[in-house]
């Protein structure tokens, strides 16, 4: 595949997803018809995925062309794309954050943008939102967006769902859908 306004295409690029929850899982099933190599890191290896698992986002980084960010926010994962991991990745790599936005280092990647050390970034998250780093507006290789994949009827029938049944097992002692681990936080 070629290039669109300037982002290289997609086909065949190797494509490293921090988070293989809910939301890195279904991005990873819509990039296989892209014909994307597509690799992950979570906290534990899942057993029945046909990714390549990496144990450490950085070891992700450097085998990735696009690094795409969807995991939770934690004390582990706060500031877990760091100066160290956009090094791993080359000028021609590209860095999307769809999770929150304190899980990238902002600092760290408006240098590597600006000084053209890393090829562009999807943002619609920020470090400290709603602010945006002004560095950000005047650079052509970053796409801006808000924060809004929620707002959809389709994302409030699941999230009402999820809750529907997390209380029908919390009554009858059974195990939760969703249950958070308030450690990590």
């Amino acid at each position: 595949m070629g290039t669109a306004y300037g982002i290289p295409g997609l086909g065949g690029k190797r494509v490293g997803i921090v988070g293989l929850g809910s939301i890195g899982s279904l991005v990873a099933k819509r990039l296989e018809p892209f014909g994307c190599i597509i690799a992950y890191t979570t906290r534990n290896k899942k057993s029945k995925v046909p990714y390549a698992f990496y144990p450490d986002v950085l070891d992700l980084a450097t085998n990735s062309d696009f690094l795409i960010i969807c995991c939770a926010l934690t004390n582990t994962t706060r500031k877990i794309i760091n100066r160290d991991v956009m090094t791993a990745l080359v000028k021609k790599d590209i860095i999307v954050n769809i999770g929150r936005g304190v899980i990238v280092d902002e600092k760290e990647l408006v240098k590597f943008l600006v000084g053209g050390e890393l090829g562009g970034a999807g943002l619609d998250v920020f470090e400290n939102e709603p602010e945006v780093p002004k560095e950000l507006f005047t650079l052509d290789n970053v796409v801006l967006s808000t924060h809004k994949a929620f707002v959809t009827p389709e994302a409030f029938d699941y999230v009402r769902g999820i809750v529907i049944a997390n209380v029908a097992a919390f009554f009858s002692n059974k195990p939760l859908l969703s249950e958070i681990n308030l450690s990590d936080y």
